[in-house]
Order: structure tokens, then C-alpha cells, then sequence
């Protein structure tokens, strides 16, 4: 088992693919989508070619081994990237987890019925530079934030956010020519609507208002797992203040 709650899938470690000179166009072309006609995008633009593409996708799509993606960040935390390769049900799945909550955390879902976004600017690129390194899976700040970025939708990401996911792509092999327009198209993908995001109120985990909200950010997007709700439901109020200080939402 290489996952809690996932006992019964074929899931393997998928992190060596992230080396495949062709992976990162797998796993990213499809948010480059655009209105001009005259840029349509291709392997090229993350330094790859259609054969290693294609040969990621083979990989990436197997019914009989779904990669998975471990992201360990603070206080024994792990946002993770599963490839759902069921027959008539495939998408990719990203949610957190921990060793002692009793379910996941959603981020979000990428299929035929999508639900997210469920990272904002500064919750990625927290966990992205907060890497565990006692802990298996991918630890290059670069790949993570890479890993995570289709999770992400942010209304007030700062101006330098397409920067930062430029350096990101030319730190994993991208042309350094090519690197500001994808990460521009990445930010602005249009998988779902850019939301606000913000600290509840109250924590819905106090016992009616009785305690300060955790710090725990909330989400206004329609569709995102994180409208109105506690990124992990079922966690006590400890562990969700220990979540918020990961995620990097309350100061150490």
C-alpha cells in the first residue's frame, strides 16, 4: 500500500518519471490551450519531443499502474498526485494528506467533472520551499511547485507569479526563450474560474464560534472542495492549526 486509503488501487511511485525528458509536456500542455490560433502549443516548449511525450502518456495512463506523485511538506504532511486510471472514470486526483487523519484532504479533481482550485499563490509556493526531506517523494522546489500548479487558482497571485513559474520551467529543462509565454498561459489557465481566497470567521471545528478561526484559508470558487468547508474534514482542532502553520496561512 503505498498511500492510506488507497489500498485497493495499483498505485506505484511515479516520482522517477519526473527525469523523462518528456514528462513535463505530459503533464502540462493541456493548460496551454489558447485563443490564437498562430501558437498551438507543443513538446517543444518544455524541450521535449512528440516521441518522449508519447511515451510519458503510455506511462501516465495505465490502467494497471497509476503513478502517484508525494509531495511531504511540514510537520509530516504530503500533498499527493494520483493518476485515476479507471476505465471510464480516468482523471488525476490531488488532495493532502497526513499519518493521523482518518481521511484526505481535497485539493482538487481533473476529469470529465472538475472540481477546484484548491491552492492559492501562497499556499503552493509555501509548500513548494518547505520540502521533508526524511520523508519519500519529490523534493526539488522547482518539480513541486511545477507538480501542483494545475491545483492552483488564485484572483490575487502577485506580479511576479508568472516569473517564478518561468525560473521553474528552465530549472526542469524548458527553453529559457520559451519559458515566460508557457508560464503565462499556465497561470492563466482557464480550468476554472480565478477565486478569492480568505480566512473563515470562525473555525467550524470549535464548537460552535467558540475558538478563532485556525487560519486555515477558504475558498469562494463554486467549484472548488475548499468553498465553505475545512480542507480536511474529520481532523481535530490541533491538527487543523498544525495544517495552517504548513500551509504557511498562520506564522510560526
Amino acid at each position: 500500500m503505498l498511500i492510506d486509503g488507497y489500498d485497493d488501487a495499483p498505485l506505484v511511485a511515479g516520482e522517477e518519471l519526473l527525469s523523462h525528458p518528456g514528462f513535463w509536456a505530459a503533464y502540462l500542455l493541456w493548460m496551454c490551450e489558447s485563443d490564437d490560433a498562430d501558437a498551438e502549443p507543443g513538446a517543444e516548449w518544455f524541450g521535449a519531443d512528440e516521441a518522449d511525450v508519447d511515451a510519458v502518456y503510455e506511462t501516465l495512463l495505465d490502467a494497471e499502474r497509476w503513478p502517484a506523485f508525494r509531495v511531504p511538506f511540514g510537520g509530516g504532511h504530503t500533498a499527493v498526485v494520483v493518476s485515476r486510471n479507471l476505465p471510464d472514470d480516468g482523471g488525476t486526483e490531488y488532495f493532502v494528506t497526513h499519518p493521523d487523519w482518518r481521511r484526505h484532504g481535497h485539493l482538487a479533481t481533473v476529469d470529465g467533472h472538475q472540481a477546484g482550485p484548491g491552492l492559492s499563490w501562497p499556499e503552493l509556493t509555501h509548500i513548494a520551499d518547505t520540502a521533508d526531506r526524511t520523508a519519500p517523494g519529490v523534493h526539488d522546489r522547482h518539480a513541486r511547485l511545477l507538480l501542483l500548479l494545475p491545483a492552483l487558482g488564485d484572483d490575487n497571485a502577485p506580479g511576479d507569479a508568472a516569473e517564478v513559474i518561468a525560473e521553474a520551467l528552465v530549472r526542469i529543462g524548458a527553453p529559457a526563450e520559451e519559458a515566460p509565454r508557457v508560464a503565462a498561459l499556465l497561470l492563466d489557465h482557464p480550468l476554472w474560474d480565478a477565486a478569492h481566497w480568505s480566512p473563515p470567521g470562525r473555525s467550524p471545528l470549535s464548537g460552535g464560534g467558540a475558538q478563532p478561526c485556525d487560519g486555515i484559508l477558504q475558498c469562494d470558487g463554486p467549484y472548488s472542495p475548499r468553498s465553505g468547508v475545512q480542507l480536511a474534514q474529520g481532523i481535530t482542532v490541533e491538527q487543523s492549526e498544525r495544517l495552517a502553520l504548513a500551509l504557511g496561512t498562520r506564522p510560526a
